[in-house]
């Protein structure tokens, strides 16, 4: 046999497309090329596949004189990664005859994602995730994986998955000469709720004071809402945007493989699977495209990186003022779109922006030296735009904490990340069952729009005059509005309170102030 196929898989942003890999072997002096707009590491597959065939016990390519040829289609897909070298390895060694597969693998579909070492193991690879729930639309029955990612591919149901160590563990499989186990899926993504962990986050009773803060943050969790805290360096604002993911829920089984997968394809995943929210921090001297996304290949940012969860921008003014202009579109729309010559791609961005800042650019206090005039104050207040203002729902000046609080026992009661974590999920819960009247799907009172607003929310007269007297007064944008009307609802949310009165509309507001 002098013509093969064999079946892999690229990434197109946070989706994959099947790449066929078509191996011709014809007579004449030898040539080995790979084409179909492979990256480097592409090209570099023909030493490593190569030398693995090698080390398999089997004859090498450069060791016949021949001309071979791997085309990977569609050629006009660009292919970059290693992911491609065992299923050109086990191509090559059926168009070469080195090999006989069994009646199963004739019959059946099998695609295989790997990249191979000199010696024949088969090494870890990037994108698992979405690689198999593509071959499990396109009709694939088998797939053949690395070991390394066997508990992230685990969560796809409804094909086949081996994980394999070695590429003579493949080659006695599909030749029947030795038959591998499939992978089940993991006991622990098969309870409703899943177990979070919080370690590697500080207990909200350890930030002393602040309660104001801490009311922000339990109202920024339960209905998906932007918070910005200001105030003086050393007060605690980092502490208390590092404790905002011990109170909120774990994620769902859905909403796990969602994040696993986003991870997986921008190579950011450092565990099997996902089941916490994210919280991501980039540094303030981040690139535009680290934090929106984008590049020659375009890959997803930090924002997308934090969807389900949190991305906290500390020393917010100092971003680049480009990042922070485009932040204008994901966090209203709660999607970002990257848009190049060939095309554009959507990611998800479905995320809690949480900011903070010092009061002036020098962050000192005026009693400690602060010299910072009224318009250099101005000017650095005047680094986050008002449409930008304008999507922040909460804002919160974070005060200096007396000595004797500080020495005090953490605060077990009100303000633990326990008791918060509960009232946000039955806030959350609430949400959730009044959301089944509006027929798509929406997580937070954050996402609703104008028309959602009429639809589901109730407040009483004396609630609907204070909003409307505090708009005119304020002169309060359309948005910024309808995003006081969806604090407030959250407000009620956790005080159990179906119909919004003057007393949520008065606090949404205390928390708006600073952005008018």
């Amino acid at each position: 046999m002098s013509i093969a196929q064999s079946y892999s898989a690229q990434l197109v942003g946070l989706d994959a497309e099947i790449i066929t890999i078509e191996v011709d072997i014809s007579n004449g002096l030898h040539s080995f090329s790979v084409i179909g707009l492979g990256d480097r590491s592409v090209e570099e597959s023909k030493d490593r596949v190569s030398a693995a065939i090698k080390n398999t016990g089997y004859t090498s390519p450069k060791q016949k004189n021949q001309k071979l040829v791997v085309s990977l289609a569609p050629a006009d897909v660009r292919k970059e990664g290693p992911a491609f070298d065992l299923a050109i390895a086990i191509g090559y060694l059926v168009a070469s005859s080195e090999i006989e597969c069994g009646p199963k693998y004739e019959v059946t579909k099998n695609i295989f994602l790997g990249e191979l070492s000199l010696e024949g193991n088969i090494r870890r690879v990037s994108g698992i995730l979405p690689m198999l729930f593509c071959a499990l639309r396109n009709g694939f029955g088998h797939a053949f994986i690395p070991a390394e990612n066997a508990r992230e591919a685990s969560l796809v149901q409804g094909i086949d998955v081996y994980a394999v160590s070695t590429l003579a563990e493949v080659i006695g499989h599909i030749t029947g000469k030795k038959t591998l186990q499939k992978i089940c899926m993991d006991d622990l993504f098969s309870q409703t709720i899943l177990f979070q962990d919080k370690s590697t986050h500080p207990d909200i009773s350890l930030v002393r004071g602040n309660e104001v803060a801490k009311r922000g943050l339990e109202i920024a969790a339960a209905g998906g809402h932007n918070m910005l805290m200001y105030g003086l360096p050393g007060t605690g604002k980092t502490m208390l945007a590092q404790s905002l993911p011990t109170i909120l829920p774990p994620l769902s089984y859905e909403q796990s493989i969602e994040v696993t997968s986003i991870h997986s394809a921008a190579r950011a995943l450092t565990s099997e699977f996902i089941t916490t929210p994210p919280f991501r921090a980039p540094h303030h001297t981040a690139s535009h495209i680290s934090i929106i996304g984008g590049g020659t290949f375009p890959k997803p940012g930090e924002i997308t990186l934090a969807h389900r969860g949190v991305i906290f921008l500390d020393e917010f003014p100092e971003f680049d003022r480009q990042t922070i202009e485009a932040l204008r579109q994901p966090l209203e729309e709660r999607r970002i779109t990257v848009s190049r010559a060939k095309g554009s791609l959507t990611f998800p961005a479905q995320t809690i922006l949480l900011a903070a800042m010092n009061s002036c650019p020098c962050g000192k206090p005026k009693k400690k030296g602060c010299m910072c005039s009224e318009s250099m104050i101005r000017n650095y207040w005047r680094k986050i735009s008002g449409p930008i203002m304008d999507r922040i729902d909460i804002w919160v000046h974070i005060d200096s904490v007396e000595y004797k609080k500080l020495s005090a026992p953490p605060e077990e009661h009100r303000w633990s990340s326990a008791i918060m974590a509960a009232r946000v999920r039955k806030a959350r819960a609430k949400q959730q069952e009044r959301f089944k009247q509006i027929g798509r799907p929406i997580y937070f009172n954050s996402e609703m729009g104008a028309a959602d607003i009429e639809k589901v929310i109730v407040m009483d007269d004396r609630a609907r005059f204070a909003l409307e007297t505090s708009a005119r007064k304020f002169n309060l944008s359309g948005r910024a509005f309808h995003r006081i009307i969806k604090v407030a609802r959250t407000i009620a949310d956790l005080d159990d309170i179906e119909i919004i009165t003057q007393k949520q509309i008065l606090e949404a507001l205390q928390f708006r102030k600073k952005s008018t």
